[in-house]
């Protein structure tokens, strides 16, 4: 049977453009009314990665973005293929993380119908919408085009968060009248600057402090090499949340880690005559329930006007983008003799000391790997204890976005996936799953993904049996453990039956000759560590 339907039509409008701005990843599931988008694929040069449920789809194009810069972005059918992509949405909502979701939609003119159409859904853009605030249903071809560039511009200029294209399917599958310059990249331009009048106060600020403090979320991670000059010129202590993670090398001398959660770093903080916050709404996810109420001047630097109130009002606001309010800082400070280099050992032996007392099991996983991988190494992790009571504090990283997680909407399923992406987005860079087996077992349909996409990935699962923080909230309530001692399948002949290589890892000693061994292995492997 012969198409009718034009191959110059607007699914290729759309799909070129997205090319144009650099996107050779997609990520989804290719289904009955998405296929005008699967069509120009492979003639654009994009590769498609086909998960096996699209909550992996997201995930797996955040990992890919995070390891490339650009916006992950997931095609999905509509109907139940949109709406199973929601929790990834989400997380890039709450983690403001940039991704583009592309779907299909009812025909126009059919749509709120209730007369049994194939993935019928009430108000798909109004579902989204509700979830991730920036959901659109296209009336023309144009209209979708110029919401990719919108969206790109918003990412390089706003707050990055996810972006929803729905194209109703009688115009995905339309001829396209877009002119071929309309699908061109447009000029992103220089980030923004804060006012120099602002700098200036924030720069006599830093001058004059004593024992200021750099506090670097997420927003900060842009900033390059410019923000570890700022903090040796002022010899200030640098402490991440874990979303800021590797802001500056966690080697270095100045560095604190990734410990803002921890009780004495909240108080290097306030005891601060000069903090410096970048990018971080200061959460009660990476605050784990403490406060940051500094006794001096408080700096705030952020992209977001809203954010540089959140949870606390600054006395100075810098409203710009990290990546160059943090350079005007380094201009307007030239020349500066800052005190002398802080003693941070016994802070930092403070701080090791507090983390190990709430998983030192974990602590010792962490560092043995941390001995055995590359220093390069990307991990990424789930919402699992061997992630943040271990891997944000006992592996030290040198480089932003060398640990993949979702520090704040700390949903399950997003290590395994996030992996895969991660490798596809840097094939000749190690990439390794560090995930608990609660959490594997939300995305363990991925696996037979990372055998597909011949990804040389181990994923080390540690089982502990269960949902082992769940289970530890009821015993300090006093409760019973209801529904979280876990049947375990047998792990080895799980990974093997979809292809992986896999090890069982009987004690600790073994684990780095272990990993030694996975990280030689073509193709997926599974490293099973029980602590049980």
């Amino acid at each position: 049977m012969t198409s009718t339907i034009p191959i110059n039509n607007v699914g290729l409008a759309v799909m070129t453009t997205l090319r144009n701005y650099g996107i050779d990843v997609i990520f989804g599931i290719p289904g009955t009314h998405n296929l005008e988008f699967y069509r120009h694929l492979k003639p654009l040069g994009i590769r498609p990665v086909t998960t096996r449920h699209e909550q992996g789809a997201g995930y797996g194009s955040d990992g890919w973005s995070q390891l490339k810069g650009l916006p992950g972005v997931v095609i999905t059918t509509s109907g139940p293929g949109l709406l199973n992509a929601m929790s990834a949405a989400a997380t890039s909502y709450c983690e403001s993380r940039p991704m583009i979701i592309l779907s299909p939609g009812a025909p126009r003119g059919s749509e709120f119908s209730d007369i049994g159409l194939l993935h019928e859904t009430k108000d798909p853009t109004g579902a989204v919408r509700a979830l991730i605030g920036r959901s659109t249903r296209v009336s023309n071809g144009t209209e979708a085009v110029e919401l990719i560039h919108e969206a790109f511009a918003s990412f390089a200029h706003g707050r990055p968060r996810p972006v929803h294209i729905e194209i109703p399917l009688d115009l995905l599958e339309s001829a396209s009248d877009v002119p071929p310059a309309v699908l061109e990249a447009r000029p992103l331009g220089a980030p923004q600057k804060a006012s120099d009048d602002a700098v200036a106060a924030a720069a006599e600020i830093l001058r004059n402090a004593s024992n200021p403090v750099i506090l670097a979320g997420g927003g900060s991670l842009g900033t390059g090499a410019a923000l570890l000059q700022l903090a040796e010129l002022l010899q200030a202590p640098v402490i991440t949340t874990i979303n800021g993670k590797a802001a500056i090398p966690e080697v270095h001398p100045l560095s604190l880690g990734s410990e803002i959660r921890l009780t004495a770093a909240q108080d290097l903080c306030n005891a601060s005559d000069a903090l410096l916050i970048i990018g971080s709404k200061l959460g009660e996810s990476e605050m784990w329930g403490g406060k940051i109420l500094p006794q001096g001047r408080c700096i705030r630097i952020d992209i977001d006007p809203v954010q540089l109130h959140c949870n606390l009002s600054p006395g100075l606001e810098l409203l710009g983008n990290s990546a160059a309010v943090v350079p005007q800082l380094l201009t307007a400070l030239a020349g500066h003799e800052p005190a002398a280099t802080p003693d941070l050992a016994p802070l930092r032996a403070e701080l090791q000391a507090e983390a190990r007392s709430m998983a030192p099991v974990l602590a010792r996983i962490n560092e043995i790997l941390a001995g055995a991988l590359p220093p390069d190494t990307v991990i990424a992790g789930d919402s699992s204890q061997i992630t943040y009571f271990g891997t944000t504090s006992f592996f030290p990283m040198q480089q932003p976005h060398q640990l993949l997680y979702t520090p704040a909407y700390a949903t399950l399923g997003y290590g395994l996936p996030a992996a895969i992406g991660a490798k596809v987005a840097a094939p000749d860079r190690p990439v390794v799953g560090l995930i608990g087996d609660g959490a594997l077992m939300f995305a363990v349909q991925e696996f037979i993904t990372a055998v597909e996409q011949r990804v040389d990935l181990p994923i080390i699962c540690i089982n502990n049996g269960g949902y082992g923080e769940i289970r530890q909230n009821m015993e300090d309530r006093d409760l019973p453990p209801v529904g979280v001692n876990l049947t375990q399948p047998n792990w080895i002949r799980l990974a093997e039956g979809f292809g992986l290589t896999a090890f069982n890892v009987e004690s600790l000693d073994d684990l780095a000759d272990t990993v030694t061994k996975a990280l030689a292995v073509k193709g997926p492997s599974l490293i099973h560590v029980s602590i049980q």
